[in-house]
Formats: C-alpha cells, sequence, structure tokens
C-alpha cells in the first residue's frame, strides 16, 4: 500500500548557462557609430539604420557601397575623416569594423570609458555584444547566435526559419501593436485578455497571409466577450507528456503548457518536459507513483478544481497518455461536476515510445491479431483480482503491462498456468525513451528472475508476445557472445 503525501509546489528548473544573452536594443531615436568602411561595416550600418537609430559612419575612405546605402537611407551620415574618443559620446551602441587588434582595443577601449556598448567585427574579444543571423517579421523578431562557434550552423538554422515563419506574421505582428492598448483598456479580466490573444493567434496561424482588419479586431473581442464566463472560471486541461523524451510531446501539448498559469505534475513525467512550459507558471508535484509516498486523488481533484474555479488554466500533466492508465475519468468527471471546462491533449503512450525505441510492431500480421492493455496492479497495489487469463494466454495477442514491478513474477506465473507458452518472448522496458532507459529480455517464464538480476530503474513496461521474437532476439544477442534463440520467430 502507497503511503499518502501533499501536493507541492516544484522549482522551476534553473536556466542552462548561456554563451550570449539575447538581448534587444531599442534604438528608435537614438544615436549609433559606426568606425570603418569595410562591407561588413556597411551591412552593420544599414542593420543599426534599420532599427530606427540615427548612424554616424566615420571612415577616412568611405566605399561607393557605403555612399550608395547612405543615399537611399537618410538616416545615415558619412563622415569621411577616422573616428575620433570624442565621436562616441553619448551613442548608445558602437561598432568597429578594424583589421588591426591594436586599433580594434583602442576603439573598445573608448567606448566603453564612456559607457557605450561595443562591437567590433569578427573580434569578440574586444566586443560586449554580438550581431546573430536575423529572421525579421517585424515586430516579430528573431535572433540567433552560435557565440560564433559555426556561423554557418547559425545560418542554416536562419533558413529553416525563414521557411517556418510566413513572412505574413509581420503583419499579424504589427496589428498586435496596434490593438494591445485597446485590448488593455477594454476592461476584460486579465484571464479574458489572455482568451483575445489566443483568439488572435489562433487566426494568425490559420490566415498567415491575410492582412488583419478593424474589423477582425471587433469579432475577436465578441469573441472574447462571448466566451468570458468560460474563462473568468478557468479550466483544466489534461496533457499526455508522453514516456520521457521531451520530443516527443505533441504540438498541442506544447501550447497548452506555454498558456498554463498552473501545471500539476506527476512523478511519471521525464524533468526536461518542463522545459517547454511557460516559465512563470506554478508548477506542483502531485505524484502519483505505485508503491510509494503519493497525494490522494481527491485531494489533487480539489486542487485542480479551486485553481480552476479561481480563474486559473491549469494543465494535469501526466506521463504517456492521460487516457491509458492515468485516472483521467475521475479527473474528468470531478471537473463536470464543478461546471470547469476541461479537455485532453493526448500523449505518446508508454507501449508506443517503448516499440519505437525496439523498431518492432506490435501487431505483426503474421503473428498478432490485437493488442491489449493491462495494468500490473490494483489499487491496493497486488494483482488484479479480474484479469482476464484466457485473453492473456491467447498465442495471437500482444500484451503490454504497465506497472508491474512487484506483481510481475505473479503475473507471468499465473499467465502459464493459465495456458501461456513459457517461451513467449517476453520484453522489458525501464525508462523508456529517456536517456537511462534500460532494456531486460527473455521469455514470460524467465523475465521475472531477469528483472530481478538487473533491477532497472524508472517506470517499467513489460511486453509480451510473439511479436517480440526478433526484439528479444536482438536484445540477448546484445547482452552476450552466444545467440540465444527465444521463442519462434515471426
Amino acid at each position: 500500500m502507497s503511503t499518502s503525501r501533499t501536493p507541492s509546489e516544484t522549482r522551476t528548473p534553473r536556466m542552462e548557462p548561456l554563451a550570449r544573452l539575447p538581448v534587444f536594443f531599442g534604438l528608435a531615436g537614438k544615436r549609433a557609430v559606426v568606425a570603418g568602411g569595410s562591407a561588413g561595416a556597411v551591412w552593420k550600418a544599414e542593420l543599426l539604420s534599420a532599427a530606427g537609430a540615427a548612424v554616424e559612419v566615420f571612415a577616412p575612405q568611405p566605399s561607393d557601397e557605403l555612399a550608395a546605402v547612405a543615399a537611399e537611407q537618410p538616416a545615415i551620415v558619412i563622415n569621411a575623416r577616422a573616428w575620433q574618443a570624442d565621436d562616441l559620446q553619448g551613442a548608445a551602441v558602437a561598432v568597429g569594423a578594424m583589421t588591426e587588434d591594436a586599433e580594434a582595443a583602442a576603439f573598445a577601449g573608448a567606448a566603453r570609458a564612456v559607457g557605450v556598448p561595443v562591437n567590433v567585427i569578427d573580434k569578440p574579444a574586444f566586443s560586449d555584444f554580438s550581431f546573430g543571423s536575423i529572421v525579421n517579421r517585424s515586430p516579430l523578431v528573431i535572433g540567433i547566435s552560435t557565440d560564433g562557434a559555426a556561423p554557418v550552423f547559425a545560418q542554416a538554422m536562419r533558413a529553416k526559419l525563414e521557411a517556418l515563419i510566413p513572412a505574413g506574421f509581420a503583419r499579424w505582428a504589427r496589428a498586435a501593436r496596434r490593438w494591445r492598448r485597446a485590448v488593455q483598456g477594454s476592461g476584460l479580466s486579465f484571464a479574458a485578455r489572455r482568451r483575445f490573444w489566443q483568439i488572435f493567434t489562433a487566426q494568425a496561424v490559420t490566415h498567415p497571409d491575410r492582412a488583419p482588419t478593424a474589423a477582425d479586431f471587433d469579432t475577436y473581442m465578441a469573441q472574447t466577450r462571448e466566451g468570458r464566463a468560460a474563462a473568468e472560471n478557468g479550466s483544466v486541461t489534461l496533457v499526455g507528456a508522453g514516456p520521457g523524451d521531451p520530443e516527443l510531446l505533441t504540438l498541442r501539448a506544447v501550447r497548452a503548457l506555454q498558456s498554463a498559469d498552473v501545471i500539476l505534475i506527476d512523478d511519471l513525467v521525464a524533468p526536461g518536459v518542463l522545459d517547454f512550459a511557460r516559465r512563470e507558471a506554478k508548477k506542483m508535484l502531485v505524484g502519483k507513483t505505485g508503491y510509494a509516498p503519493s497525494c490522494r486523488q481527491d485531494e489533487i481533484n480539489a486542487l485542480m478544481i479551486s485553481l480552476a474555479k479561481s480563474g486559473k488554466r491549469v494543465v494535469r500533466l501526466k506521463g504517456g497518455d492521460p487516457m491509458i492508465f492515468g485516472r483521467a475519468s475521475e479527473e474528468i468527471e470531478a471537473c463536470r461536476s464543478a461546471g470547469i471546462a476541461v479537455e485532453v491533449v493526448p500523449g505518446i503512450t508508454a507501449a508506443q515510445g517503448a516499440a519505437s525505441r525496439l523498431t518492432v510492431s506490435l501487431t505483426h500480421r503474421k503473428v498478432s491479431r490485437r493488442v491489449q492493455y493491462v495494468t500490473g496492479h490494483a489499487a491496493d497495489g497486488r494483482l488484479p483480482g479480474d484479469i482476464d487469463w484466457q485473453s492473456i494466454a491467447d498465442p495471437a495477442a500482444t500484451t503490454i503491462v504497465y506497472m508491474p514491478s512487484k506483481t510481475i513474477r505473479e503475473l507471468a506465473a499465473t499467465a502459464i498456468a493459465r495456458g501461456l507458452a513459457g517461451d513467449t518472448p517476453t520484453v522489458a522496458i525501464a525508462a523508456a525513451t529517456r536517456p537511462d532507459q534500460k532494456v531486460v529480455a527473455g521469455t514470460i517464464a524467465d523475465i521475472a528472475d531477469r528483472l530481478a538480476a538487473a533491477a532497472p530503474a524508472g517506470p517499467l513496461l513489460v511486453m509480451i508476445g510473439r511479436a517480440l521474437a526478433e526484439a528479444a532476439v536482438a536484445q540477448a544477442d546484445a547482452e552476450t557472445t552466444e545467440p540465444r534463440r527465444v521463442g519462434k520467430g515471426s
């Protein structure tokens, strides 16, 4: 029997070290200094001008390219002389294009002496900041940096993002800037304002090439007000976190995590999944783990409902798929009884994740005509008393047993006694899809002994059936130089 524990807040993971802090300077109406007339200096002058700065370029011999850019952009002024220390007074930023380290050091020192952030092109040792690759959908702007380690890689990432982000997003971003003040002054609550921007974002993603209009603003505002009661009451979303690998999250799961006010987390959720969550969201551990201290289900339900009634968007984050041995029905019923809006975001269940890592089909058409999921323990922690042993013994079935770490020996012995062939291939997977995944292979007759010897850590799944024959043999071959045939292959 598991003992009880109370829900507890879990700390947001600390930020991993950053090679560079991504900061966006507001340069509109401010003065920027560029020293040098190289092609790099011309590009930086154009970039600073595009950001709204008044750019002063100091170059003893201005190039034709620099002159052409200045002719097109009045904000760029050329001074046909070398830079001087006094030129840096009052500048917001300074950029130098120097080939010699001595001049680069002098320029950087002069800028720092008057408190001006400085960049020397292609000389990070003399620079306070760097320019990354840019994806421009202004006012949506994305900067990409590799801290100079791999500029070509940064350019490749920029090319991918350019392809992924429609050019029309710029129009939607400009509309958001125009409408923000009106939304803030609308009298809507914080939750309702968020609802407005969710509607706005959904339309932008669906219709990126259409320019939003004033009529759209009125429509989105009406839709927000119509759904205001639901927004005020908050909501609950049951989200499947998948078996462990964060890259197996669905896009819808990521969106739910990004919009949550509070995230209630199961112990089985891999820590890396929370990297996709909104950092400002409150995160609470409401662990449900077999054979260990666990929060009572009624406590979880009460907490979930009280948070939603206070107007919070609650995400109930569960390992695997919430509808597969995740007590989803109890939580959905509790929400409906309390009048709380509830939805479900499915996840990749552990069986699918484990099968993908084993590269095995659970429904091999020659040996398996169905897949069945069975829980390895009942509410009291023992082997369930209502298992359909006839279906377990069916040689044409693939059986996936969830959470059988304490009952696998009894389950295997009973299955064999009820007709399951002792040589049936069996594969156990602990911490499926995670970096520390452990696979133990054998037959239903010896899997309990093999698990006892290996003592793998993490959530356990046992897969039984002829469809596992090749995977079991492959795992056995990986563990010993003596190939061992397991069961009848397919």
